[in-house]
């Protein structure tokens, strides 16, 4: 009788072992899931922050910009207070998809700042506006480019927690999907053509 006792208790330790090593393998693809959904989080917090740096530079930019045209075009108030209202909501707009459609406001009323400068050919010499159009351009650029890396970063971080086996571990750590940091096509349009240099 004992050898057929050793017999299942053998059978009984090879089962249990299998068993902990399924748990162990299991709980191994979980913390690994779970950590590449916070790296992919924290990709998307820093990206945006990456953003931000750069939206905060365009609206310090603004106010001088304003300044100098209306020292040349005293009379067009309603685009300068627009520009100015414009630049106001963007900087007290939170989350990417307020701030995509408040900085898409701000870029119409500088598309039409700019071509205000058009009938202004003493504004459009001047070389303290010559340098901040050129800070706006190159501004713009940077914004575009952080843009485009930061709704990457969303892109792959939403793939992995509506991917299985994510979908079921993005609950756990309450992971949610991410907004993208989108700005109206019309208005980036006439961001990026406005700030063109000419000497």
């Amino acid at each position: 009788m004992q050898p057929s006792v050793a017999l299942t208790k053998g059978y009984d330790m090879s089962g249990l072992l299998i068993i902990l090593g399924l748990l162990a393998l299991l709980a191994f693809v979980f913390i690994n899931i779970y950590n590449r959904i916070v790296s992919l989080n924290q990709r998307c917090d820093q990206s945006f922050a990456d953003v931000d740096v750069q939206l905060k530079q365009r609206h310090d930019l603004v106010p001088n910009l304003v300044e100098t045209v209306k020292g040349y075009a005293k009379h067009e108030k309603e685009t300068l207070e627009a520009v100015i209202q414009a630049r106001n909501s963007a900087v007290s707009a939170s989350g990417p998809a307020a701030q995509g459609a408040a900085e898409g406001m701000l870029g119409a009323a500088l598309g039409k700042l700019f071509a205000l400068a058009e009938a202004y050919p003493e504004l459009k010499a001047n070389t303290n506006f010559l340098e901040l159009q050129r800070e706006l351009s190159d501004i713009e650029n940077k914004i575009a480019a952080a843009r485009r890396f930061f709704n990457n970063s969303v892109q792959e971080y939403n793939t992995q927690i509506q991917q299985i086996p994510g979908n079921f571990i993005a609950p756990i750590g309450n992971f949610e999907s991410r907004e993208f940091f989108e700005v109206p096509e019309a208005s980036r349009a006439a961001v990026e053509a406005a700030p063109e240099v000419k000497f």
